[in-house]
């Protein structure tokens, strides 16, 4: 196997690893995005950033993979994260959906519709 046949394996297996990987802590966790967390591809690129800048990536296997979509996402590489998106039903809602109803108090009747 050459050199570079060994690199695309192993930025194909850490690709399917990023598309299994869920976020096991802190804000995106399933303590609170019940019931595995948010996938780690679907993690706001200032989440990443914060990690890169000010908290360093957690140790082991798991800052490797945060490492990576990060520089994907800063990279602009964030569409290759959607087959795994689409398998999944689409991006991970990460806000709540806020109702959205409208009142006008308008007693003179100016304001036109």
């Amino acid at each position: 196997m050459s050199a570079e046949e060994n690199l695309q394996n192993r930025m194909a297996a850490d690709l399917a690893e990023i598309g299994r990987t869920h976020m096991p802590f802190g804000k995106f966790g399933p303590t609170h995005r019940p019931p595995d967390g948010v996938p780690i591809y679907d993690l706001p690129a200032e989440y990443l950033m914060w990690f890169a800048n000010k908290a360093g990536f957690p140790k082991g296997r798991l800052g490797q993979l945060l490492e990576i979509v990060y520089q994907m996402k800063s990279d602009g590489s964030d569409f290759a994260f959607d087959a795994f998106r689409r398998k999944a039903g689409g991006r991970t809602q990460l806000r709540q959906a806020r109702p959205r109803s409208y009142e006008v108090n308008d007693p003179q009747g100016d304001i036109p519709f």
